[in-house]
């Protein structure tokens, strides 16, 4: 099995940020990235230090999402740069790893 460099990237987000439809149509349409994947948490807090969660008293409609995808190296570079540029995502990390690549 062969295997090919990959840098993987996750967005942090909240629900009520209304940023979900656009990242993914950036990453689809003009990234065209080798994958994405959308998360829903069950609890999280981020700079702000407000704890959001999804219990039954709290029914929260701003939950956490982590958007993921991954791409060759030097696409991905310009892709995290388009989006910190047009949809201004503060919370953006990235690593390199290993794609692996079945039947060659």
């Amino acid at each position: 099995m062969a295997t090919q460099s990959v840098t993987v990237a996750r967005i942090y987000l909240r629900e009520g940020e209304h940023q979900q439809k656009k990242v993914m149509k950036l990453l689809h349409d003009d990234g065209r990235v080798m994958g994405a994947t959308v998360f829903q948490g069950v609890a999280g807090f981020g700079p702000d230090g407000v704890m959001r969660t999804a219990s039954l008293v709290d029914l929260s409609l701003d939950l956490p999402l982590v958007v993921e995808f991954y791409g060759e190296p030097d696409q991905m570079e310009r892709v995290i740069d388009k989006l910190i540029q047009q949809l201004h995502l503060p919370h953006i990390v990235s690593w390199p790893a290993l794609s692996h690549v079945p039947g060659e």
